[in-house]
């Protein structure tokens, strides 16, 4: 299956283990020397009302992704 990563962005990320919801990815890691993807990294949760920031981004290496279907990606953390 080929995939841009533009389409991966309007996927929700959902962990298989806890059932949560993890949110959409907003950007990718990518090993420059072999220009395969790395990892997907989905924004933190905002902190109060989005007044105080965000928590940590979350980064899901790509040995933890299950399956990337129409809508969502499923992910064992």
């Amino acid at each position: 299956m080929h995939c841009r990563i533009a389409d991966i962005r309007g996927k929700e990320v959902i962990d298989v283990c806890s059932g949560n919801r993890l949110g959409y990815p907003s950007d990718v890691e990518i090993d420059a020397e072999t220009g395969q993807l790395v990892a997907l990294v989905v924004p933190g949760a905002c902190k109060y009302l989005g007044m105080f920031g965000r928590e940590e981004d979350i980064v899901i290496p790509w040995h933890s992704i299950s399956r990337i279907g129409e809508d969502l990606i499923l992910v064992e953390r």
